[in-house]
């Protein structure tokens, strides 16, 4: 079983992606609305897989990014955007985010393809 945590200040994201991911028995999921308050619990539980807003009221999340991937290097971290550009994917990329993907989801299906390539589950 992987344990997956989704940070996103919209719930409308959080609920899909749970229970999208989670009627697969393979993916423990624990979600967070608030950026601040996960942090301490992504460094203390070492999450297999972090799916990461970039943008968020209470912290940037490329300044999450850094402070876990300094607590736990081996966390795969994919950053989800919905203002994609280039240098932000070279940013995220230079801070250890092994992916990235757009909001609004292509489709969920394309989201637990990456997360399962990422985790070598496929």
């Amino acid at each position: 079983m992987y344990k997956i945590a989704i940070i996103d200040d919209e719930h409308n994201i959080l609920n899909s992606l749970d229970k999208f991911l989670s009627r697969k028995k393979t993916y423990m999921i624990d979600t967070f609305d608030n950026p601040l308050n996960a942090l301490d619990d992504v460094k203390r539980s070492k999450y297999d897989l972090i799916l990461l807003d970039i943008s968020m009221p209470q912290m940037d999340g490329i300044n999450f990014l850094k402070e876990v991937k300094e607590a736990s290097p081996s966390t795969k971290v994919v950053m989800i955007t919905a203002n994609s550009t280039l240098d932000r994917a070279i940013e995220c990329n230079s801070f250890g985010a092994e992916n990235y993907l757009t909001k609004p989801f292509i489709s969920l299906r394309d989201v637990e393809n990456k997360i399962a390539k990422l985790l070598g589950t496929r």
